[in-house]
């Protein structure tokens, strides 16, 4: 368990913060299935996966993630991880705004014969929407001195 651990760890490092998507074919299987990465309900492949990668590293060239859990059982690592980035590339028809933004997000991979064959994340896209403009932020707590918490 603790080889999956490190490969874990290493495809963060190596894919993310560093974008090295050579990194990509050394560490998952040719026919990795990844589920939840961008859109809700589709399942991709390291076909899709790759453009994605290099489309979120555009927008946000900076973006580096840090691992503040994991917990390995099996054949499984399960890690829950921020992400911390520059707005600084055209997302979703928005401008760069410039704006710093932080993500959270769970991610769960499954390793067989030391590569990553399957893995599942759930990120805070919506958090992510509301940093960079696109989507006003709903408050379900009122905030103080907010027009919400004027109205109760």
């Amino acid at each position: 368990m603790a080889d999956n651990v490190a490969i874990t760890w290493r495809w963060f490092d190596e894919v993310w913060n560093k974008g090295r998507l050579e990194a990509i074919d050394e560490m998952a299987s040719p026919d990795a299935v990844g589920h939840g990465q961008g859109q809700h309900g589709i399942d991709i492949g390291l076909k899709e996966f790759r453009p994605f990668v290099r489309s979120l590293r555009t927008v946000f060239p900076d973006i580096h993630i840090s691992i503040h859990d994991t917990v390995a059982q099996d054949d499984k690592v399960v890690m829950r991880w921020t992400a911390a980035a520059t707005h600084n590339g055209p997302f979703l028809g928005i401008a760069p705004t410039g704006r710093k933004i932080q993500f959270t997000g769970t991610s769960i991979q499954r390793i067989v014969d030391g590569k990553i064959v399957e893995g599942w994340d759930n990120w805070d896209q919506l958090g992510l929407l509301v940093q960079i403009g696109v989507v006003n932020a709903a408050h379900f707590i009122p905030v103080k001195d907010s027009p919400q918490s004027k109205a109760s």
